[in-house]
């Protein structure tokens, strides 16, 4: 069985990432953003996040690419500096297989590293998989927004996670 690595995404990487991305955001509600990626938008995205001393990795298995992730500041403003919110897509035969674990802990890593205190998940209420997925990594359930996100001409309650990187 070939080895699971991870590596920082480039801007070649950016059609791959539109491949697992689109559907997921034209076909679930994991994501309530209803526009699809272009391969420009992902690759500026990667440059602005790397530019910003924030992780954008990639996870691939034999040249495949098996999934990705990145993190962002939560909300604008410095006094949201250390806390970071980060995005989890795997390709749907990536998916429990330990390629979401791997990532996740990179980017918590990456983040600690670059000094920052808290991860947030924001997932779909719906998506008890990503949820309990979370939990697993020690996230804390801090909240539930109901009705927040709109998609398929329905309303969805948003989960919101968090963990401490660490201790001040």
């Amino acid at each position: 069985m070939q080895t699971l690595s991870l590596r920082d995404a480039t801007p070649d990487d950016a059609a791959a990432i539109v491949a697992i991305w689109n559907p997921i955001i034209r076909d679930t509600v994991v994501t309530f953003n209803p526009v699809q990626r272009s391969q420009p938008e992902i690759a500026d995205m990667i440059a602005t996040r790397q530019g910003a001393g924030q992780a954008f990795l990639v996870a691939e298995q034999g040249g495949e690419m098996l999934g990705f992730a990145s993190y962002a500041q939560f909300r604008p403003g410095f006094g949201y500096a250390r806390c970071m919110e980060h995005t989890i897509n795997l390709a749907p035969a990536a998916r429990g297989k330990g390629a979401g674990r791997a990532l996740l802990l990179a980017l918590e890593a990456h983040a600690t590293g670059a000094g920052h205190h808290v991860m947030v998940a924001a997932v779909t209420a719906s998506n008890a998989a990503s949820v309990g997925f979370h939990e697993k990594l020690g996230y804390l359930h801090v909240g539930t927004m109901r009705q927040v996100g709109w998609k398929f001409d329905a309303l969805h309650d948003l989960v919101l996670l968090q963990k401490f990187l660490s201790v001040r």
